[in-house]
This record gives structure tokens, C-alpha cells and sequence, in this order.
């Protein structure tokens, strides 16, 4: 099984010569651990073209040192990375779970060594009050060489990574090792140094303020917080399929509200697939704030959590999570991401994406929050209002989204028209989902015999009840207070 750690790390630079400087004296440090060496062989593996390295991320096994094994770390911010651990094994064979967990990367393309590491390492821990371990100082003495290449390349590094140090601890013994000659390093991993020119990143086009230029890089930006959160999704991860999915959402409500700017005959069928996957993630999602939902009202109300009804909702999500495991290896899948990288690089733009951001976002803007007005008008009359106000509720993201776009253009006017569509949203959002509560409490009232949980399930669903009338009510009052975009 993969094990989870977040490392947070600087790397420096050092020539063959450098003497690592005194380390005491820097924030919370009250003593250094004797030194203790390490040999260590690592074998790096990547697809043919380098996929993972392109997007930092890197996959080795390991030999020697304290924590020998496979190491897949992802980037996870400024001076930090997702490290996901796993049992030595095989040498060849990548672990099958850290390999499904780079696959919105690799899609199908075969995982081989790419180079190979071998470190001299000498490590001291740097010792705070209670005499744990503060933070690692690693001084590496390395080898690196790309398989199937010519030659070697040799260098020395310094690591400072944190165990139970802050970030002040990690800003000061850097800057005590640049004093004393060390240097930031050229990359932020070893494996980026040894293949060095090997690695292909797109570089965009630089930005000319047209339409085209922010609608494209809107979505450049959303297709990367969809692969960012894809890994995190597949192991479950606190809110990440909820972050996956609104990403998901974003790009899809973008080729909506600005098809004016792309070509439609290219983008309706990425708006098809963009649905199916929003779909399967919603599966995931809607069953997990149902489970959360309810185990809030129980506690609200003083009542225990162990339902049957509500092990029933962990169980469906428990099997909605392998459903949608197995959604993002289907081919279909990287098909859909294949073709979101393809829109990005060679976007399909139209005549009138050429045109100024500044005079043709508004334009656009404002043409969504019509349809908002539209459909909310459509409310009143409408044969089946539950399905009208839903209807609402999906134009008024949708406002919301092609508000959010424009907001590096148009600025507080955009945000203010955001914030506007958000609050009709939330409301109809907040019975939407008083309604899907109560129908599944309907459900669980026909499954169960159980006297005292009948009488929970009534108890809950006439909570849910009261909530959604309450908050159906202050639609028209929001809605009155709402002005349209103003730009």
C-alpha cells in the first residue's frame, strides 16, 4: 500500500569544495545530530517522452538510506511535493497503485527507466528543544546518467527538508548556506538536472489582451487543477473530487458562455465528454455530501450516527469511488484529456476571438446573466417549477463562470457580478439540495423496520422540509436585490 507524506524541501548548489557552515543558532534549534552516511541507487522511471518529468512530477525505486523503496512525488506547491511511498518489489515493475495515480499523465504510455542516481549521502538532523528531529540537512555527492546515454554527469547538492520545522527554520539555513557559498539549485529535482534539455515544456504564446487570449487561458488553467486534483481524487482525498469536478465544470461552461470566441464543431463534442466525466464524479460527490449532510443533522439533533441507513450512503459512495476508479483508466478518459491539451496548445479560435477583451468579454458576460434573467422569469407559470428553478440554478453558474473568466479583464465589475449570480445560486442550490435530501430520506423510510430509526428519518426529513421552504422563500427577495452586470 502507497503511504502519504508531504516534503517540504530547498535545494542548493555546492561546489566539490564547500564546507557545510556551523547550523546552530537558526530558529528552534538547540543541537545537531552526528552525522550518518547513506549509499543510495535510485532508478528513475518515465514515459518514452518524458510526460512526467514535463509536469515535475517524479517516479523512482530506490536503494539504500533509511526509506528504500518506490518514491512517486508530486508537486504540491512552492518548495514542496506529495510524496506517496510504496515497498521496493520489483525492479521493473512499477507499483500498480503509484502508477494508476500518474496515469492522467502517462494515458497508457508505458512507464520504463529513464536514468539512474547513485548518491553519497551525508545527513545531520537538526535538533530542537525536546531533542526531535527539526529538519535534515542531506549533502549529496552525486552520479547521474541517462539510460541508453553517453557518459556521466557529476555534481554535489545540499537538501533542507523540514520534518517538524517551519518555514522560517527553512528561509534562515538557506540563507546561512548561501552565505557560505552555495548557491540555489538549477533545478528543483536531480532527476530535471540529469536530463536537462531532454524535457519538452509547452511554452504559451505571450498574451496580445483579445478575447481569445483570456478565454484560452482560462482553460489552460482549469485543465491543470483537473490533473492536479485527478491523483487526489484516486486516493480519495478530503474535497478533491469536488475540486476535480467543478474544474471540469468550469472548462464545459466555458465552451458555452464563449463559444463566439471557439469553434463549435470542436468544442461541442469536448462539451459531451466534459459532461460524462462531470457526471462520473458527481456520482462520488453528491452521495459524499448526502453522507456529510446527515451525519451533521444526527449530531445537531444529539442522535448517534450509526444508522443503517447512513452506512448504507458510505457503502454506495465506498463503491461509487471504485466505479470511478475505474472511469479515469478508461481510454475514454485520455482521450477527453488528450483532447483538452490539444485545445490548449492550437486553441480553434474564431473570428471574434481576435477582437480587444476589454469591449468583447462584457459582451459575453452580459449575454449569460440574460439567460439567468430568462430562466428565472420562466419560474413563475412553469408546469413543474422544481425542474424550472433547477434550470435556474444552472444559468446562474453558469453567469457566475463567464463572470469568473473575465475577472483578470474587466476586474471588480466582473467579480461583483460573480458574487451576484453566486448568491441566486446558493439559494436555489440550498433547496435543490433540501430536495434530494428529503427524496433519499424517502427512500431509506421504505428500507428500514428499525422503530427508532423510522422516527429519526421523519425527524430529519421534516428538518429538511422546514430548511428548504425557508429558503425557497428569500429567492424573489434575492433575486429583487440583484442588479445585472454593469461594465
Amino acid at each position: 500500500m502507497a503511504v502519504n507524506h508531504l516534503e517540504v524541501e530547498r535545494k542548493y548548489d555546492a561546489e566539490p569544495d564547500f564546507a557545510v557552515p556551523d547550523l546552530t543558532g537558526l530558529p528552534g534549534v538547540t543541537g545537531i545530530g552526528a552525522p550518518e552516511t547513506h549509499h543510495l541507487i535510485a532508478t528513475y522511471f518515465d514515459t518514452d517522452d518524458l510526460r512526467l518529468a514535463a509536469h515535475g512530477i517524479t517516479l523512482r525505486r530506490r536503494r539504500g538510506g533509511e526509506d528504500a523503496g518506490w518514491h512517486l512525488k508530486i508537486p504540491a506547491g512552492p518548495d514542496s511535493k506529495n510524496e506517496l511511498r510504496a515497498p521496493l518489489g520489483r525492479a521493473q515493475i512499477v507499483p500498480a497503485r503509484l502508477a494508476s495515480l500518474v496515469a492522467a499523465y502517462t494515458r497508457g504510455g508505458r512507464l520504463a527507466p529513464v536514468a539512474t542516481l547513485e548518491t553519497s549521502r551525508t545527513v545531520v538532523r537538526l535538533l530542537g528543544e525536546n531533542g526531535g528531529a527539526l529538519a535534515e540537512i542531506a549533502d549529496d555527492a552525486v552520479i547521474g546518467k541517462v539510460t541508453d546515454g553517453a557518459g556521466d554527469q557529476r555534481w554535489r547538492e545540499i537538501e533542507v527538508e523540514l520534518v517538524d520545522g517551519g518555514g522560517d527554520l527553512l528561509k534562515a539555513a538557506g540563507k546561512r548556506l548561501i552565505k557560505a557559498g552555495a548557491r540555489k539549485a538549477e533545478s528543483s529535482s536531480k532527476l530535471g538536472r540529469v536530463l536537462n534539455g531532454a524535457i519538452e515544456r509547452p511554452v504559451p504564446a505571450k498574451p496580445r489582451g483579445t478575447a481569445g487570449d483570456a478565454v484560452v487561458g482560462y482553460i489552460r488553467g482549469q485543465i491543470e487543477v483537473v490533473l492536479k486534483y485527478d491523483p487526489r481524487a484516486r486516493l480519495a482525498e478530503d474535497d478533491a473530487v469536488h475540486q476535480m469536478r467543478v474544474a471540469t465544470r468550469r472548462i464545459r461552461s466555458a465552451l458555452q458562455s464563449y463559444r463566439a470566441v471557439l469553434d463549435r464543431e470542436r468544442t461541442d463534442p469536448l462539451r459531451a465528454e466534459l459532461k460524462w466525466l462531470a457526471d462520473a464524479l458527481g456520482e462520488v460527490r453528491d452521495l459524499e455530501v448526502l453522507r456529510m449532510r446527515f451525519t451533521g443533522r444526527l449530531e445537531e439533533i444529539g442522535e448517534s450516527t450509526s444508522q443503517s441507513w447512513l452506512a448504507e450512503i458510505w457503502r454506495q459512495e465506498t463503491a461509487a469511488y471504485r466505479r470511478l476508479n475505474v472511469t479515469l483508466k478508461q481510454p475514454r478518459y485520455f482521450a477527453l484529456l488528450d483532447a483538452l491539451d490539444a485545445l490548449a496548445a492550437d486553441p480553434p479560435l474564431t473570428d471574434r476571438a481576435g477582437r480587444e477583451a476589454g469591449k468583447e468579454l462584457p459582451r459575453l458576460v452580459t449575454r449569460a446573466w440574460k439567460k439567468l434573467a430568462k430562466a428565472y422569469d420562466e419560474i413563475d407559470g412553469a408546469d413543474e417549477p422544481d425542474i424550472a428553478r433547477h434550470e435556474t440554478r444552472k444559468a446562474g453558474k453558469r453567469a457566475r463562470y463567464a463572470a469568473d473568466l473575465a475577472r483578470p479583464v474587466l476586474g471588480k465589475p466582473a467579480k461583483k457580478t460573480s458574487k451576484r449570480a453566486k448568491k441566486v445560486q446558493e439559494v436555489l442550490g440550498g433547496y435543490q439540495d433540501g430536495v434530494i435530501a428529503m427524496e433519499h430520506l424517502k427512500t431509506a423510510l421504505k428500507r428500514t423496520s428499525d422503530a427508532s430509526e423510522i422516527f429519526i428519518l421523519g425527524v430529519l426529513y421534516g428538518i429538511e422540509r422546514s430548511e428548504a421552504k425557508a429558503t425557497i422563500s428569500t429567492l424573489a427577495e434575492t433575486w429583487d436585490n440583484t442588479s445585472p452586470p454593469s461594465f
